[in-house]
């Protein structure tokens, strides 16, 4: 078994052009999946395993409180190693099972307001020291450009276009999608490259953006600077990197943006994964009517 995977994880290498963390999310997966075969079945190649075995482990999924997404990703990658067997003959269609996989709570992201992204683009460079710099210019390209926290940590010098305000992104499975960005956003890029990268000493030449030690800055790195600056500006709220990309998504689809143009910046595939948004975008709405109204019942 531990060969197939092996092999199979090869295959995913070369064919599908995933992520380093995609590929390590099967690997992960299908690991855990073998481990219980072995361990409760003495299983020790594909054709031992029999529908039972996946439904028990389907179940003790579920016993041990997994959250429904991971179970979802853990079933999805064991459906694909147990295609990738039916296809190259180590498995018969009869051992074959692909179990429902369960529904995904849909729950509401945090969404920032205008106002609170302006605090905290503002806190972001009270003092305007070279690491400030950076920082801002690393939320008004999260926020202005809807970038996954990969996204942003990868981007490297040659990436940015600043003569036409764009930028060459690489999203999942290394795909690339141009986006743009806003005159803020320009002014504050221009700076941060031109005034303040240089003074950090990058170790790194390609990268970006950079640590205090010169390396490119890690997606915990992102993750530390972005909840310092959140209770620095007040915001009361638990928000992360993506929470930038929520909120640009919300904010351009509460302007009235064109969604098939939001899908395209965000990089998504699937467009109803873009329409989840129009969701949040109502949402806010009426929460900002529920306030306005809880305090006109006061006055």
């Amino acid at each position: 078994m531990r060969r197939s995977m092996n092999e199979f994880i090869y295959y995913l290498k070369i064919n599908k052009n995933l992520s380093k963390n995609t590929i390590e999310a099967y690997k992960k997966d299908i690991d855990s999946y073998i481990l219980f075969l072995e361990k409760n079945y003495n299983v020790k190649y594909p054709r031992d395993v029999k529908k039972e075995y996946l439904k028990n482990y389907t179940n003790k999924l579920v016993r041990d409180g997994k959250a429904k997404s991971s179970e979802r990703r853990a079933l999805s990658s064991i459906n694909s190693f147990n295609k990738y067997l039916l296809k190259e003959g180590k498995l018969d269609n009869d051992q074959v099972l692909t179990p429902a996989s369960p529904k995904v709570d849909k729950r509401i992201p945090v969404v920032l307001s205008q106002i609170e992204v302006r605090r905290l683009i503002d806190v972001s460079n009270e003092e305007n020291t070279p690491l400030e710099r950076r920082n801002q210019c690393m939320i008004l390209i999260l926020y202005g450009s809807g970038l996954r926290i990969s996204e942003l940590t990868n981007l490297n010098i040659e990436d940015i276009h600043l003569n036409v305000s764009l930028l060459n992104v690489y999203g999942k499975g290394s795909k690339e999608r141009i986006v743009p960005f806003n005159n803020e956003a320009k002014k504050s890029i221009r700076d941060y490259v031109m005034n303040a990268r240089n003074l950090l000493k990058p170790k790194d030449r390609n990268a970006l953006f950079i640590n205090k030690n010169g390396e490119r800055i890690s997606r915990i790195g992102v993750y530390k600077i972005l909840k310092e600056l959140a209770i620095k500006a007040g915001i009361d709220k638990e928000i992360s990197p993506h929470t930038l990309r929520h909120t640009f998504a919300t904010h351009l689809l509460e302007g009235g943006a064109d969604i098939m143009a939001v899908k395209e910046l965000l990089g998504h595939e699937d467009i109803q994964t873009t329409e989840f948004y129009t969701h949040v975008s109502k949402k806010t709405i009426f929460d900002i009517y529920d306030e306005i109204d809880s305090k006109r019942k006061k006055q």
